[in-house]
């Protein structure tokens, strides 16, 4: 009994428990489904059922108990509530009355709501037709808009015309066969844009290369201006220092600066290649059309850089550089100005490949070209190609080297031409003294060159000291150092006055030099002509230092740099050699001719047996042949020359007077002999001193006169008249008045001489004391000739 009552007990116990929970559950306001879906679910409603009444009773109870607690509040408020009830009652029938009354007003407004409702539909219908409407107008005008952009070429504006119908308004199409007929059209359309924009691009790229001459030539044309500008800044900018240097301060040059947009001159349209960059960037297709470009590009710059066949390179040059200019002055602008489309990898890979062939062509070209005036058109002509393209950014190192490497074949053809210039000149060459009638042949032949001997202009006409081989040997050196200097302008040189000064020295040593030279020794030339060549080489010797200011000006260099003592040309020297050489031929001339007059073995009788009383008639045809030469000398050689040629014409005749005392032809000769060669003597040293004051050489050469040029024939002239020949062995005297005399000539002239005539009575006929003095005396010094030697 007990553990059943235990039992029940802990079933009661647990019964409260689970009866509390639900209790709480109910009182918070939980939900009870899940603890319902529980029980369901377990099988046990009926614990449920039963708990849920014993929560009820409780409830009961409670209320229950609250009511006996609350009565009378209960009551009041039920009073209430029925007043309340009342109250209701009669508001329920004030509102059917009012509902009713509504309901009649709202039947009305009701059919008006339905209208409104239905045109809100109609114009919410019109708004979307509206809508739909103007998204057609707007496709149809930006199709209208994108057809006049495909009539006016206008591609790229087309393109983005169709682009916009395609990304904004082609999804707003209501009608759907319009949208997918616009849908499939626009593939086409972009297609035939591509197809136009090539074609475009094609025909672009022919007009171009036909128009690639006209831009090189007309930015090379461009160059060439700058430069002669630069040039006569420079020329302004030099004289102006030479006269402040002068003390000429008040000289102005300008220093005006311009710059020259070159793309205002070029008249270059790269609209269709901008358009079909654009058409082709914004269709995706930019690498293809790179490509398309380039190879297009490469193709024609390999036509270009074949050298024509039709013509010779000398006619084509021009055309042939000017070409490449304009290819890559228009690919440099390409470059600058149209985007990605040229990257400067490929131009300089182009480029490279350009100058890899320009120098080709020129090395071949200049091999075979034999005119120094074509080498030098072709590179000067290339040398503004290089400053052209340099100044657009293109590396002409390659091509400048070229040209420098290609100097030394110019000169050895301007050697060529000048030396053929100075053989006709020689040739053509009357070597008569010029005659000048006017101040302009004064200015072009003699002021030109800087040949004149005054400073005061002559009265005309005026003979000059030179022939016309001398101006117009200037002529063709002052030529040659033009062209040297324009060939060394542009080529990159620093030194090229000195490069110019060397190949000045050349020429004027192996080119004039030899031919003056050669004209000198050829044997064709007579007395007068040798006289005129010697007179010639003294000037274009005076000529070497206008030639040496001629090259500095014309290489920029001041004048205050040249005017050293050490900075002058080696070919002055070789031309005074030359002179010399030109002396010698003409004193070998005047010797000649003198031999001639001077045949003393047979124009002298030398055992004559009677005392001439006057000189020989040889003597006067020499002493007017003399005086003709030094006259002739006097008018175009310097007093030098004169000087020169008159002592070596005297020692010659001196010389031939001591040559025929002692020749073989002559066994013996007497004291009349000896007297008519003394009076010869007298006359020709009374000329010779009169020359000597009247051409002015007594001023010049006090030291030695004409007439100490005859000292030997003189002196042993006055040892075979002396009454003491035997003086002469005295050291004394012989120092004295017999110091140009060779023991052995005189011992062998002593020998022939016979201090009597050659006749059967000479002894007899003869004899007188002074004679007898002299002969023994004679003897005496033959004695002691004999003995000394």
């Amino acid at each position: 009994m007990n553990g059943k009552a235990n039992k029940r007990n802990g079933v009661e116990n647990g019964n409260f428990g689970e009866d509390l929970v639900l209790a709480n559950s109910i009182s918070n306001g939980e939900d009870l489904g899940p603890i319902v879906r529980l029980a369901f679910e377990m099988g046990r409603p009926g614990p449920l059922l039963q708990q849920l009444k014993t929560v009820m009773k409780k409830k009961d109870i409670e209320i229950e108990e609250l009511c006996k607690t609350h009565y009378e509040e209960f009551i009041l408020a039920v009073d209430e509530l029925r007043g309340v009830l009342v109250d209701a009652e009669e508001m329920k029938g004030e509102l059917s009355s009012d509902n009713f009354k509504l309901q009649e007003v709202g039947t009305a407004l009701l059919s008006k709501v339905e209208e409104l409702l239905e045109l809100h539909s109609m114009k919410r219908n019109i708004m979307d037709a509206m809508t739909m409407s103007k998204n057609c107008i707007q496709i149809l005008e930006l199709c209208s808009k994108f057809n006049d952009y495909l009539l006016k070429g206008q591609f790229y504006p087309a393109l983005k015309t169709i682009n916009l119908i395609e990304r904004k308004y082609l999804q707003n199409v209501p009608v759907k066969s319009i949208r997918m007929v616009i849908k499939r059209r626009i593939p086409v359309i972009k297609m035939h844009i591509e197809k136009n924009v090539n074609n475009q691009v094609s025909e672009w790229l022919e007009h171009v290369r036909c128009s690639a001459k006209s831009i090189g030539q007309t930015a090379i044309a461009h160059t060439a201006s700058l430069r002669q500008r630069d040039e006569e800044m420079l020329e302004r900018q030099r004289q102006a220092e030479e006269k402040s240097l002068s003390g000429h301060n008040d000289y102005f040059y300008p220093h005006d600066v311009e710059f020259i947009d070159e793309d205002c001159f070029l008249e270059l349209d790269l609209t269709p290649l901008y358009r079909a960059y654009h058409v082709h960037t914004f269709l995706g297709a930019l690498s293809q059309f790179q490509d398309y470009y380039y190879k297009n590009r490469t193709l024609q710059l390999n036509s270009d850089l074949q050298v024509p066949s039709s013509q010779p390179f000398v006619e084509s040059y021009q055309s042939y550089f000017a070409q490449i200019a304009g290819h890559f002055i228009t690919d440099e602008r390409v470059l600058r100005t149209a985007g990605r489309l040229l990257v400067s990898d490929q131009i300089e890979i182009m480029w490279n490949m350009a100058v890899a062939k320009m120098v080709s062509v020129l090395n071949e070209q200049f091999v075979h070209m034999d005119s120094a005036t074509h080498l030098l058109l072709v590179k000067d002509y290339v040398a503004l190609f290089a400053t052209t393209l340099r100044q657009y950014g293109y590396e002409v190192r390659p091509l400048v080297e070229s040209l420098n490497n290609s100097q030394d074949k110019y000169h050895e053809l301007l050697f060529e031409e000048c030396r053929q210039q100075i053989a006709n000149i020689l040739r053509n060459d009357s070597y008569g003294q010029m005659v000048m009638k006017k101040d302009s042949d004064y200015e072009n032949s003699i002021l030109l060159f800087d040949l004149q001997t005054s400073d005061i202009v002559p009265t005309f006409p005026y003979t000059a000291p030179f022939s016309a081989m001398v101006p117009d040997a200037c002529r063709a050196i002052r030529s040659f150092i033009k062209s040297s200097v324009d060939y060394l302008s542009y080529g990159g040189q620093t030194n090229s006055y000195e490069i110019v000064m060397k190949h000045l020295d050349k020429l004027l040593i192996d080119v004039l030099n030899e031919a003056l030279l050669r004209t000198i020794h050829s044997g064709n030339v007579d007395l007068s002509q040798a006289m005129q060549i010697a007179a010639n080489i003294a000037l274009l010797e005076k000529a070497c230092d206008f030639f040496l200011r001629h090259a500095a000006q014309l290489c920029g260099i001041p004048m205050r740099t040249i005017e050293r003592p050490d900075d002058t040309l080696t070919a002055k020297v070789v031309l005074r050699t030359s002179r010399d050489a030109a002396y010698m031929a003409l004193l070998n001339l005047v010797n000649s001719k003198l031999d001639e007059s001077m045949a003393l073995t047979d124009k002298i009788n030398w055992t004559s047996e009677e005392m001439p009383q006057e000189e020989n008639d040889y003597i006067n045809e020499v002493i007017i042949y003399l005086g003709t030469v030094l006259s002739t000398a006097q008018e175009i050689l310097p007093l030098d020359a004169i000087y020169r040629v008159g002592i070596g014409a005297l020692e010659h005749i001196s010389n031939t007077i001591i040559s025929a005392f002692l020749s073989d032809n002559i066994k013996r000769f007497n004291v009349n002999a000896v007297i008519g060669i003394n009076y010869d003597l007298k006359m020709l040293e009374t000329f010779v001193d009169k020359k000597f004051h009247i051409t002015g050489l007594s001023d010049m050469f006090k030291e030695e006169s004409f007439r100490e040029c005859l000292v030997e024939a003189r002196q042993l002239i006055n040892l075979l008249l002396s009454n003491q020949p035997e003086t002469f062995m005295n050291p004394v005297i012989r120092e004295k008045s017999y110091s140009s005399l060779d023991f052995k000539k005189v011992a062998s002239i002593c020998e022939k001489f016979k201090d009597s005539p050659d006749s059967i009575f000479g002894n007899l006929s003869n004899r007188n004391t002074k004679q007898n003095t002299r002969k023994k005396s004679m003897d005496m010094l033959k004695k002691r000739l004999k003995d000394f030697n």
